[in-house]
């Protein structure tokens, strides 16, 4: 029997009143997928509850930050015990030097943090520093990669190496993205094309180690390896964009997995605990340029909010003491992206998947998928049925076929052994 869902979709109606499309943030409306919003009400461990009460294994974790599930009871009542002091004071709170310990242990080249309220504001603020210290105007990055929705970084990448800045988005004047020079992914020889065309005219490259906004993409043999050894020699600086990485690939996210130490790391989600926070940061000859030590000026009345302090610092402490989660990850993470992809090949559905950790993918494609060339080719519709499908057995995917999904330690075998039921369910129908 079909699931109800007549109260979110009273919710939905009732939020398009009143808010553009009746979401904040895009990918929520569901539009990719072909089937109207939920609206979620409650989430514990590894499952969420929508308004009609229906129950759904997640997958999404809040866009990747709930590695210790929904509702984790340290964080939670690191967050209640915050509340009672004050929700915020605009004024400097011992919870931010605590949450900046924990942060800078976790990476070699790292010697000092800023806190700020989202991702967004974290990879802006890096790239405004990486051209402060090195004074020069370009910057690189590669077609695929989101880094937040700041007028330079919404770039589409056209045709020819080095496509200049073209904006992504309406309202983001040419004018602003013209120094943003946009690469296709995991392609070494157009790195370095890019850097013999424009010497000693590059402040940084911003990459996602491990993309995860194509759907996961994992970075080539070598291809990291490339970018330190291109931007050391031309002295610009490579940035890591560890927003969804960043404690979840590994305690020190994607750069400890790999072994490669950049210039300057952003971060997010999991360093909140679920609240919003972002930060960026690395050696203090370049982040002592942010004002008040130096002239690259950056604020925020909620930056280091105490809420949000405590709930990463709950979150991050955990996982300095039980950093045999991620080898509980990795295991889980494989039987059910495994699973799932048998069941496809027993169906005769064209899938294809990526992993690395706890980030994973379905691609209905041929694959294999290593760049937005690649990803392109899959077959949304399929996508969107399938989506359907494990939403009305209970499973709840990223509602776009190019989002990674997350898996988190409160998933069980249980949980496990439902997703793989209800994608043989679901591939049933996208066979027929």
């Amino acid at each position: 029997m079909a699931r109800t869902t007549e109260q979110s979709r009273r919710l939905q109606q009732r939020a398009e009143k009143l808010i553009p499309g009746g979401v904040n943030s895009p990918v929520r409306a569901f539009r990719s997928v072909g089937c109207d919003p939920l609206h979620i009400v409650r989430g514990e461990g590894s499952h969420i509850w929508d308004a009609d009460g229906n129950q759904y294994v997640d997958y999404i974790g809040s866009w990747g930050p709930l590695i210790l599930g929904h509702a984790a009871p340290a964080v939670i009542e690191a967050v209640i015990a915050a509340a009672r002091n004050g929700t915020s004071f605009g004024a400097s709170t011992p919870a931010e030097a605590d949450l900046a310990e924990l942060v800078i242990s976790a990476f070699p080249h790292m010697q000092k943090v800023r806190f700020v309220s989202s991702g967004t504001e974290a990879t802006m603020s890096a790239i405004r520093l990486a051209r402060g210290y090195t004074q020069r105007k370009y910057i690189v990055k590669f077609e695929g990669c989101y880094h937040g929705h700041s007028d330079a970084l919404l770039v589409k990448a056209g045709s020819g190496i080095a496509t200049l800045g073209i904006p992504g988005s309406a309202g983001v004047p040419e004018e602003f993205t013209q120094f943003t020079l946009a690469l296709p992914y995991n392609d070494v020889n157009a790195i370095e094309r890019v850097f013999d065309k424009f010497k000693r005219q590059i402040a940084c490259v911003i990459v996602e180690p491990v993309v995860g906004n194509m759907g996961c993409v994992p970075p080539s043999a070598g291809y990291l390896e490339a970018l330190r050894v291109i931007t050391k020699r031309d002295q610009s600086l490579l940035i890591f964009d560890e927003v969804m990485t960043g404690f979840r690939l590994a305690y020190g996210g994607a750069q400890e997995l790999y072994g490669i130490e950049p210039d300057l790391t952003t971060m997010g989600k999991i360093i909140g605990g679920g609240l919003p926070v972002g930060a960026y940061g690395g050696p203090s000859e370049i982040m002592d340029l942010i004002a008040p030590l130096g002239p690259v000026y950056q604020a925020g009345t909620l930056s280091g909010n105490p809420l949000a302090m405590a709930a990463g610092y709950a979150t991050l402490s955990y996982l300095r003491e039980h950093k045999e989660i991620y080898a509980k990850l990795d295991t889980i993470a494989a039987e059910v992206v495994a699973g799932v992809a048998a069941a496809a090949r027993s169906a005769g559905v064209t899938l294809c998947h990526n992993r690395v950790g706890s980030m994973f993918t379905w691609f209905f494609a041929k694959g294999p998928v290593s760049d937005w060339t690649s990803a392109a080719k899959s077959d949304t519709a399929a996508f969107g049925g399938f989506f359907r499908a494990m939403l009305e057995n209970g499973i709840y995917l990223p509602p776009s076929q190019f989002e990674a999904a997350f898996l988190g330690a409160a998933h069980t075998k249980q949980d496990v052994d439902q997703t793989i039921a209800a994608a043989k369910h679901a591939f049933a129908t996208v066979a027929a």
